[in-house]
């Protein structure tokens, strides 16, 4: 709904959205461009689509569009190469300089030509060069093995020879029959194929080439020590040196089709030990060579990089500012002479001079003949909603947006919730120990605000800075309620003073209150330490904050209920004044306000009234006498008043309503619809307090209506007794928060103390550290965070609040620069 834009808002004024204005503006073709970027640098205009019916391809600007999003594609090719060599585009960047969009189009696709070359020629030398380091690794390796390895696969071959017969296939033995009769002692001359293979499939290559050999090949493997690069992958992978012997060309094409099915690469092997010798030295002379060329390569190509990333982000923010705007400007229609844009706009009433300013300033820059023309539009449509908010105030409002976005010029809760959200929770989180350990936190993230602002959180750490006044707010007041309660770590302290009360004899330390005596003054702020760490600790605490809860919830919900009395009285509803506010409130505090009075009563005069009994029997025996519940003069009769006013209440609310309605629209049916033209805010102040009653349709259904008052009705009636009842859960949050804090401290701070051992003492102090921030810190704050949005969402805000507006949205560069690409 917006944070405030430098000097662009007036004095903030929460309590109703800003006053919103339909304007049309008309401007020439030749300043649109320049005129919707200056408004997009003021940030203040809502423009609606009047091309809605057209698709994105049939738009006029759709060509200077799909330029933009070429140009984005080139800038996020260059952002994923600077990431892949570990480089950042640079701060220093951010200064805007001007830049035209067609030389930034041609110098982008220059660059990007050529660091495609530069990358394709790298992959290229790399990959040569990984073969070459294969290449020599198998030189190594196979020079080992080779004598032996033939040796042994000649053996094979003979002993095969001499008990195989049958015709010549790929199947039958190396050598025909008839060869069994030669001379034996005549050398087999066998093939031979070198290479790598995965590690992870080399046991499957082997099974492979014997059961498609038929065992007439003779296979040995050696694993290589590190690592290597594959030359295809370019990935790090294990790899065993194969070498495979057999006998005859149909073998070695089945051998050949299995290395490439296993991805094993292939290379020449000599038999010459030589030639091997020889080998070895040209590849290492080449793996010299490449790793020069590769590496003057890769300096040249993270220069390139570094010039890019030092105006990347001014790139960037360029492409995606001429993208806004051609998507603004595919907003507007063309007027019948085809030479001015018209374009229709949301934009709060203060901005219009600055509005102005800029469309002049933008005539003049563009040398434009014929300057925008402005002008404000009267509409039935209702406005956008818009709160100038400041970053105390934004994490505020969006507490209430969550729920609902106010209906344009609503009274908006965000005021009270700045005050009344960190109260209710700090009632359930009293403790002034863990609220400075908040307020710790927070002040860190505060302090640091600048630099966090501007890098990238994480979902949680960004939902926690951006809340962080809410939680500095939740942390002060509940520093002040833990000093009303006066718990520290669940430890009562003497801050104001000695207690009030003393023991008068060693006997009353085991009894409740018996023999506690009044020696000095009450206590002068908070709860008397003599009630902690006795028995009385819990009944009082019980009692108090239970009675509490009442009073908080009573004062909200009466705080509701006038809020619906100030929206009447805006929009000009008086059957919502008479019909709806008076008799509210008169059942509301027929009853719980009563209540109310009764506990403060009782804690003025220190009665031992049963309030329960009194409240019971107020509805079931009224004429009773009140004995000693009575706690004021006159109170029997005060009482019979207070129900007769809560009964007649409930069809107070129900029954004028409807029937005044259904007049209402008959009167307007017999002519008084011919009244004079109402201007644009009676317009929307009466179309707002109509549409929910149907006054603004032609049909009137009674029956409707009837129905529609009897529910909310019925919802008011049931939900004064169930809200009331809701705010209990302040007092028992807040008592399993103290009790909780009790039992860290007792079973394990000073369990661990106790024993006469420093490890036992410091992983006490451990173990309470850490239960102390993951469960009273960090569960409990959230706890309470939660049951505090529930009760503004629900026991607060449905007494007034409708939520049923739409957010005002301004064409800013300032929300397309926050964005992520």
């Amino acid at each position: 709904m917006g944070d405030s834009r430098g000097g662009c808002c007036p004095p903030m004024d929460l309590f109703r959205s800003e006053p919103m204005q339909l304007v049309q503006l008309i401007i020439p073709i030749e300043s649109a461009r320049l005129t919707v970027s200056y408004l997009g640098d003021l940030g203040l205009l809502q423009f609606k689509d009047l091309n809605s019916e057209k698709s994105p391809f049939q738009r006029t600007y759709a060509g200077q569009i799909k330029k933009c999003g070429e140009m984005a594609r080139t800038l996020r090719f260059f952002k994923e190469q600077m990431l892949k060599a570990g480089l950042s585009p640079s701060a220093k960047s951010l200064a805007e300089t001007d830049v035209d969009v067609d030389d930034l189009e041609v110098k982008l696709g220059e660059l990007e030509a050529e660091l495609i070359e530069m990358n394709a020629n790298g992959e290229k030398l790399q990959r040569s060069y990984n073969e070459l380091v294969e290449y020599k690794i198998v030189l190594n390796k196979a020079g080992d093995f080779f004598p032996s390895a033939q040796q042994s696969a000649t053996a094979q071959r003979r002993e095969m020879v001499s008990s195989q017969m049958g015709e010549e296939f790929i199947e039958t033995p190396l050598l025909q029959e008839q060869e069994t009769s030669a001379d034996l002692s005549k050398q087999v001359k066998l093939g031979f194929i070198t290479g790598l293979v995965p590690r992870g499939k080399s046991m499957a290559f082997e099974r492979i080439l014997f059961r498609a050999t038929r065992g007439n090949v003779f296979l040995k493997q050696v694993p290589i020590e590190s690592p290597v690069t594959d030359p295809v992958t370019g990935e790090k992978t294990e790899k065993n040196v194969f070498m495979v012997f057999y006998s005859g060309e149909r073998a070695k094409n089945k051998i050949l089709k299995i290395c490439d099915a296993f991805g094993a690469n292939r290379y020449p092997f000599s038999e010459d030990h030589g030639k091997q010798a020889l080998m070895i030295h040209e590849v290492s002379g080449k793996i010299s060579d490449l790793k020069s060329t590769i590496d003057a390569g890769s300096l040249h190509r993270d220069y390139l990089l570094r010039t890019i990333g030092d105006q990347f982000d001014q790139w960037n923010l360029k492409v995606k500012k001429e993208k806004s705007i051609y998507h603004t400007l595919n907003m507007l229609s063309l007027d019948v002479t085809k030479k001015c844009l018209v374009a229709e706009a949301w934009g709060p009433v203060f901005a219009t001079k600055q509005i102005q300013e800029a469309l002049q300033r933008a005539s003049v820059d563009s040398n434009s003949q014929v300057g925008a023309i402005l002008q404000v539009l009267h509409t039935r449509e209702l406005p956008p909603t818009y709160f100038c908010t400041n970053k105390f105030t934004a994490a505020f409002q969006e507490i209430v947006d969550a729920y609902g976005v106010a209906k344009y010029q609503e009274a908006n809760p965000g005021v009270y919730t700045i005050v009344t959200f960190p109260f209710l929770f700090a009632v359930m989180f009293g403790d002034w120990g863990h609220g400075i350990c908040l307020l710790l936190a927070t002040l860190i993230l505060i302090v640091r605000e600048k630099k966090l602002s501007s890098q990238k959180l994480g979902d949680i750490t960004e939902m926690t800075f951006g809340g962080r006044y809410v939680i500095m707010m939740m942390s002060l007041f509940s520093i002040y309620t833990g000093f009303i309660y006066n718990e520290c770590f669940s430890v009562a302290l003497d801050l104001f003073g000695p207690s009030a009360y003393a023991c008068r004899d060693l006997s009353c330390r085991d009894a409740y209150s018996i023999g506690l005596i009044k020696v000095r003054d009450t206590y002068p702020f908070g709860v008397d330490p003599a009630w902690h760490g006795s028995r009385t600790e819990l009944p009082f605490l019980n009692s108090l904050k239970m009675k509490m809860s009442i009073l908080l919830g009573v004062a909200q919900m009466n705080l509701g209920i006038i809020l619906s009395y100030c929206n009447a009285i805006f929009f000009g509803s008086s059957l919502n004044i008479w019909f709806q506010f008076i008799p509210q409130m008169i059942f509301l505090n027929s009853l719980f306000g009563y209540l109310s009075v009764l506990i403060i009563l009782k804690w003025y005069t220190g009665s031992q009234a049963d309030l329960y009994h009194i409240m019971i029997y107020m509805f079931l025996s009224p004429t009773d006498e009140l004995g000693d519940n009575q706690l004021f003069p006159g109170q029997k009769k005060a009482q019979l008043v207070l129900l007769l006013l809560a009964l007649v209440s409930v069809p107070w609310m129900l029954l004028p309503k409807p029937f005044l309605l259904k007049r209402q629209h008959e009167n307007r049916r017999q002519g008084q619809s011919y009244a004079q033209v109402q201007t644009t805010d009676e317009t929307l102040h009466s179309e707002a307090n109509h549409d929910s009653h149907g006054l603004g349709h032609e049909e009137f259904e009674f029956s409707e209506v009837f129905v529609h008052q009897l529910i909310h009705t019925i919802e008011f009636v049931l939900g004064a007794v169930s809200n009331t009842a809701s705010y209990l859960r302040l007092w028992a949050l807040s008592l399993a928060h103290s009790q909780l804090s009790i039992v860290f401290y007792e079973k394990v701070l000073l369990l661990a103390w106790g024993y006469d051992n420093i490890v036992i003492l410091i992983v006490g102090i451990i173990i309470f550290i850490f239960a102390t921030v993951g469960v009273l810190l960090i569960m409990e704050t959230l706890s309470a965070f939660l049951h505090a949005l529930r009760l503004h969402w629900v026991e607060f805000q449905n007494k007034f609040y409708e939520g049923d507006g739409y957010k005002f949205y301004p064409f800013s560069f300032t929300m397309i620069e926050d964005e992520d690409d």
